[in-house]
């Protein structure tokens, strides 16, 4: 019992909890704005996955970490795209085009990351923590929050940016009103699929950005199917934050702190908690926030229905 009341409240535990939560931010922001302009994209797994496995690629053959991260952007955004003509050209359903993206994507990645990179998991050029002089050593809060990737320090700042795009400017107004009233939007000449383009491919480049956190900032290498679910996670703590970027933060840095404790007990060994049920943690904490959440939120209003010029 004291090893585990020690673990909650050591610097280490929440360090690793927010870095841990910055591939959900990322991801979950950038869902905020699909789900506002009326898109809804299940596909954030596999673009998160895609992501992942571009940025490895890019930093490999580059030997830097920026290119792997912009690598990592493109990759989410070249699903996205895929995605977009389906749903926002071909009107589409939005829930079968976004499983059938997971699902190409986990066979894709796998079979490339086989062929190109084999299977021996080399290291490739990644990010260390920086360490922002003077604030990094400021007791406790220095090591949580200022001895961070650089992906930790951009996920904050596109959680505030795209937080004041959205409800302060008028790109932000279009996205709102595309996913409440797309008829109403249309008829003062703005263009629904444009409109809804832009901030599909925001959500790709956000997922792929997640991705890269990933692979680039944590395991240094890819994984198959390293992602684990939390696209999944991300969609769900969508729905918690009630649709507003700024809220994912702190959102995602509570599911997070259930995914650094489960990795924790195991690290521990503690024998009377199998590695099986710590490794449900967060995907039952999720369930039971959603389960909650879900009958307290409103949607907008055409989510996840296509639009057709009438």
């Amino acid at each position: 019992m004291d090893t585990l009341v020690d673990l909650f409240i050591s610097t280490a535990f929440i360090a690793s909890a927010m870095r841990l939560a910055v591939p959900l931010i990322l991801a979950a922001t950038g869902e905020v704005i699909s789900e506002r302009a009326g898109i809804l994209n299940i596909g954030l797994e596999g673009m998160m996955l895609m992501g992942a496995f571009t940025a490895v690629l890019a930093a490999d053959f580059t030997g830097n970490p920026w290119i792997g991260a912009l690598g990592g952007a493109l990759g989410g955004v070249a699903l996205a795209s895929i995605h977009g003509v389906i749903v926002i050209n071909w009107g589409g359903n939005q829930v079968v085009s976004g499983l059938a993206l997971n699902l190409g994507a986990l066979g894709l990645t796998t079979y490339l990351s086989r062929k190109i990179l084999g299977t021996e998991q080399a290291e490739v050029a990644h990010f260390e923590p920086i360490h922002i002089p003077g604030l990094s050593d400021i007791p406790f809060l220095g090591p949580v929050l200022f001895a961070q990737s650089p992906f930790f320090y951009f996920a904050l700042a596109a959680a505030g940016v795209l937080s004041l795009v959205l409800f302060r400017s008028r790109p932000g107004l279009a996205w709102r009103a595309a996913g409440e009233d797309p008829d109403a939007l249309d008829s003062v000449g703005t263009s629904i699929p444009l409109t809804r383009w832009t901030a599909l491919l925001v959500c790709g480049a956000m997922a792929g950005l997640g991705g890269a956190s990933i692979s680039l900032a944590q395991l240094f290498t890819f994984i198959e199917n390293m992602t684990g679910g939390r696209g999944f996670i991300a969609l769900a703590l969508v729905i918690v934050t009630r649709w507003r970027p700024t809220w994912a933060v702190g959102i995602a840095v509570f599911f997070a702190t259930a995914d650094a404790l489960a990795l924790r007990i195991q690290a521990l060994d503690v024998a009377s908690i199998p590695y099986q049920i710590s490794l449900m943690l967060p995907l039952v904490l999720t369930l039971v926030v959603y389960g909650f959440a879900a009958r307290a939120g409103r949607p907008p209003a055409a989510l996840g229905r296509p639009w057709i010029k009438s």
